[in-house]
């Protein structure tokens, strides 16, 4: 196990820039996953700490050691790529094992190496088969046991998850989490995919366009999103954004389409353009013609998934208004609403989009 520092890292392919001044610290035995859309550079940025490439400026430590000049098989890092990569003539012992096969360990130890991590990752059943005996899920698996058994300092891992289906990729989430906790090991993962990030991950890192915007425990970056790309990158379904202007008065906010919003608290400017961010799961849809809920809405659309229901609604906010409720509402397309929210769940962005306190 070991930290990691990143410092003033910069990259460039050509003309283009893909990382600028990442700095970074990670702790050691942390779980932290490098989230952003994609080409922001966070894949750039694990290849740089695996040493598969290298910086232009900056520096990679590994607890007090600088790790710019050391090559990458001499680094202590694993990597887990997209791909798993096997051994399509060898059986999964013999793949999970191959890098001790390369130092010269014998037969029966790399045998009994391989028993003990398969153990681990619930693979003892399958030792003596081949990847094409296997489903995608297993083959992750022995791609993560070969990992495992090079006993590395730090995971990486390259988003291992995005060819498994939907459910295989629910179940390797809760086993790569069990995993870290299991080995206490430093792990950094690379994903375009926020659920993964904020169900495994101690930390995320968010980033766009090469570099880092907000860092931050999940919940964290979930509840006070330092700009508007955070707050629409984080959450699931993503964030109402409504862009409107601030009155003269400094006290609500007004709207193209006619609506007027009281947000006090929120430190406004008057004549300000602001961009209001309302979580779906913090709108509340109440009979049409309720008091407390000034925002009239015409329903477009309902998307029942079970224990909930993601509700479309058009009114006099701007664009499409989402709304998430519970799986038993009765609403259909055609229904008026009242849409109501507490103002304090609100987020407001300026101009530029960063957060307003």
């Amino acid at each position: 196990m070991v930290a990691v520092m990143l410092d003033g890292i910069t990259k460039q392919f050509g003309g283009v820039k893909v990382l600028i001044d990442v700095s970074l610290e990670i702790e050691d035995g942390s779980f932290v996953a490098f989230v952003g859309p994609s080409g922001c550079g966070k894949s750039t940025l694990l290849r740089v700490i695996a040493g598969l490439e290298t910086a232009d400026a900056g520096d990679v430590l590994f607890g007090e050691e600088r790790m710019n000049d050391v090559p990458a098989p001499e680094r202590g890092t694993a990597m887990v790529f997209q791909s798993y990569a096997l051994y399509p003539h060898m059986t999964v012992w013999e793949n999970m094992s191959f890098s001790l096969r390369l130092a010269g360990i014998g037969k029966a130890e790399r045998r009994r190496r391989a028993q003990e991590v398969a153990e681990l990752l619930q693979m003892t059943d399958y030792l003596d088969r081949r990847p094409a005996e296997l489903s995608g899920g297993q083959r992750q698996r022995v791609a993560i046991g070969r990992a495992i058994l090079r006993r590395p300092q730090v995971f990486l891992f390259d988003e291992p998850l995005s060819n498994l289906d939907a459910s295989l990729r629910a179940d390797m989430r809760i086993e790569l989490a069990g995993l870290h906790k299991k080995t206490a090991n430093t792990m950094i993962y690379v994903t375009h995919d926020q659920v993964e990030a904020m169900t495994m991950a101690d930390r995320i890192v968010v980033m766009n366009n090469g570099r880092v915007i907000q860092v931050g425990a999940p919940m964290e970056l979930y509840s006070t999103p330092a700009s508007r790309f955070v707050a629409e990158f984080i959450g699931s379904p993503r964030m109402n954004i409504f862009e409107g202007v601030v009155d003269t008065a400094g006290e609500m906010v007004e709207f193209a389409e006619g609506a007027r919003i009281a947000l006090p608290g929120h430190n406004l400017s008057a004549g300000a353009t602001v961009a209001l961010g309302l979580r779906p799961e913090c709108l509340e849809l109440l009979p049409e013609g309720t008091e407390e809920a000034a925002l009239p809405a015409v329903v477009d659309l309902v998307e029942h998934l079970g224990d909930v229901a993601l509700v479309h609604c058009r009114g006099l906010l701007p664009g499409r208004i989402l709304a998430k409720v519970d799986g038993s509402t009765k609403l259909a397309s055609g229904d008026r609403v009242s849409i109501g929210f507490d103002a304090a769940a609100a987020h407001v962005f300026d101009a530029d989009g960063m957060r307003m306190v």
